[in-house]
């Protein structure tokens, strides 16, 4: 991945929000650019460049600004909605410093690729002079929702029960199928005001990208570049060693919130598993699923009768049901506080990824030809599993009773159905080999996604040179 010979064709600060799966692909889009001889610096906040395990790329500078937690971050903030206005006005001031600051050092920026879900970015970076590129890390379905939320052309609230929701680029929606924010109004304000936001300033942006990539929603894509920006799909921003294995050493993401388990050993336990045998179980870095929840998925796994890796970060292990998983042989079951993704569902034993359908999680799936079974929690997850289910059909999501929880039958009788050799989980499996091979070939040598990037490089150039 090593940047071009000649010198640095521009500059660009790159600031994700600050979470795992906002940094993640941010940064992987980071050494793209690098690696079409671009000038990239990372910008995290304090907390996180702390706390964090970090070894983003030797090419890539790291800042930081501060969201005024510098110690405990988001948990040390009073509420979600003081979290939010800290980051916004303590983050706009730090990063006016910080443009300034790289501004005297001899490589001065010429653009801003904020994350969508810091809008106030851009303000910054105009009243600094500086191009504004505006980087959504959701899917263009779930922000083509929002954008018509946020212009007033969905109203809201939607039907609880009948009927569907219809946006122009999508299938119909049931109002379930719609983001939590949206359908459950009013139980998270400000992650709500958030979201609605990103498109509050739009319009003023120089680019506008979106790290999906052209094939996975054609449709939507197309309608939404006739009608409302020019935008360039720049996805997958997996490490490439999973993709195209155009940049040299970039094997992994570079950033964690958490330590991984040794790769030997759940490599070594995965070896003595044959293919598409084993379940891999995880819910990102952010869910919080009730006690009851964790025993019906446990028992739902144990009645499956697949050997499984689970995910439990170390501060929800209390809640799983420790005689039930006590009582599981180590050879068919292996709960782990955190691993690394990637190369667990590269393993040809994984059959099955029961996943909460963040986006990260669902790309990752895509990319390495894993169909899933959806248990969407919050957030965009509720369309995501729409769209693995119906639309890409690459696998099935699993229905929650009235209590909102998934019970055990469920749970059993989805994995059955994915890891199964019924027809329904080889036109799954077949269907994740077709997608993978997609997702390769769009951020190849010539592919969509390449081509947008090389575009969006030349455009940035041009416009920095003039500006």
């Amino acid at each position: 991945m090593e940047p071009s010979s000649k010198l640095h064709r521009a500059h660009v600060l790159v600031l994700p929000y600050p979470a795992q799966g906002h940094i993640n692909p941010m940064l992987q889009f980071s050494k793209r650019l690098v690696s079409r001889g671009l000038k990239a610096t990372l910008a995290l906040t304090v907390h996180l460049t702390g706390s964090m395990h970090t070894d983003p790329s030797p090419f890539i500078d790291l800042e930081t600004i501060s969201d005024g937690h510098d110690v405990g971050g988001f948990m040390e903030a009073e509420s979600n909605e003081a979290y939010q206005m800290d980051l916004q006005v303590v983050g706009s001031r730090t990063l006016a410093e910080l443009i300034h600051k790289l501004d005297r050092s001899g490589r001065p920026l010429d653009a801003v690729i904020y994350d969508g879900f810091l809008p106030w970015a851009l303000d910054v970076a105009k009243q600094c002079d500086k191009l504004g590129v505006v980087f959504f890390t959701q899917t263009c379905a779930v922000n083509n929702i929002y954008y018509h939320v946020q212009r007033g052309l969905l109203p809201l609230p939607l039907p609880l029960s009948e009927g569907s929701v219809r946006v122009p680029g999508l299938p119909p929606l049931k109002p379930w199928e719609a983001p939590s924010y949206v359908y459950e109004l009013g139980l998270y304000p400000a992650f709500y005001d958030m979201v609605i936001n990103q498109f509050t300033t739009v319009d003023d942006a120089d680019f506008v990208l979106f790290d999906t990539f052209y094939e996975l929603e054609k449709e939507v894509v197309d309608w939404m570049s006739a009608n409302l920006w020019p935008l360039k799909t720049v996805g997958p921003t997996l490490p490439s060693l999973y993709l195209d294995k155009r940049l040299p050493n970039d094997t992994a993401y570079g950033a964690n919130l958490f330590t991984p388990t040794t790769t030997s050993t759940v490599s070594a336990w995965l070896r003595r598993h044959p293919p598409r045998s084993v379940v891999y179980v995880s819910f990102g870095s952010m869910a919080d699923l009730d006690p009851s929840q964790f025993a019906e998925l446990a028992h739902g796994l144990a009645l499956a009768g697949h050997p499984f890796i689970w995910i439990v970060r170390s501060t929800e292990q209390h809640k799983l049901p420790r005689d039930l998983m006590d009582s599981i042989p180590s050879e068919e079951a292996i709960i782990l506080p955190w691993c690394n993704q990637l190369e667990v569902l590269e393993s040809d034993a994984i059959g099955c990824f029961v996943t909460h359908c963040g986006l990260n999680s669902v790309i990752e799936a895509i990319c390495l030809g894993v169909p899933m079974v959806a248990m969407p929690q919050w957030t965009d997850q509720p369309t995501n599993a729409k769209f693995v289910e119906d639309v890409w059909r690459v696998g099935v999501r699993a229905r929650a009773d009235e209590a909102g929880v998934v019970g055990r039958e469920e749970v059993e009788r989805r994995v059955t159905e994915v890891v199964g050799r019924g027809e329904r989980g080889r036109e799954m499996a077949e269907s994740a080999r077709r997608w993978m091979a997609a997702a390769k070939a769009a951020i190849g040598e010539g592919g969509s996604s390449d081509r947008n990037i090389d575009e969006f490089v030349e455009e940035l150039m041009s416009r920095a040179s003039i500006e």
